[in-house]
Parts: C-alpha cells; structure tokens; sequence
C-alpha cells in the first residue's frame, strides 16, 4: 500500500516547505497517546532515517518510520478548511476505534 495526499494537502505540504528551505518532505508517523492508543505525529522531514519508507503522491515526499508503518499504511491525507479552522484530515483504513475527543485511536495491526 501506500501514504497518499489529496491535491488539498499537497499543497499545504508545498507551502510550509517554501517557507522552510531544505525540507524533503512530509514526516508522518505515530505516537502512543491518549486512551486509545495512538495519536498521528506530522512534521517536515528535513532528511531520511535509518528505515525510513519513502512514498511520493502529488510530487511531494511522505517520510514513515518503520514502527508507525503497519498503523498508517494506507492513509490518505486530506487538508480541510471550515470557516476559520484548518486542519490535516486522514482517512486510515485500519483504525479500528476512536477516542471520544478525538485525540488517539487504536488499529487492526
């Protein structure tokens, strides 16, 4: 499978690397949190780490680490904007179940 950015989203990456000179991409990945589990960690990724999977959608790289990979593998990142709010939105095929608030989530893997 694979990481993939609407054209919404691309964008958004695309801009906060204009204003960070030497970026290579997106770093998306996970961290223990909250009462479910896990909660999405992103960043720009300013080079590649040991074991780091690399995918490309829309021409912009997506950095993972090899121990977020089985819970992101197969997201879809989307960036919404509603009224004054904006916000990165993904769409992860193996969450499983959510916390209330909406901080952390568990996963099939």
């Amino acid at each position: 499978m694979a990481i993939t950015l609407t054209p919404a989203a691309a964008n958004r990456i695309r801009s906060y690397q204009a204003d960070s000179p030497g970026t290579l991409g997106l770093r998306f990945g996970v961290r223990k949190s909250g009462c479910t589990g896990f909660a999405y960690v992103i960043d720009m990724a300013s080079e590649a780490g040991p074991g780091d999977h690399v995918f490309e959608s829309a021409g912009v790289k997506v950095f993972v680490d090899a121990a977020s990979l089985p819970q992101v593998d197969g997201t879809e990142i989307d960036f919404a904007s509603q009224g004054l709010n904006q916000q990165f939105v993904f769409r992860n095929p193996n969450v499983e179940d959510a916390c209330g608030c909406g901080e952390s989530f568990s996963t099939k893997a």
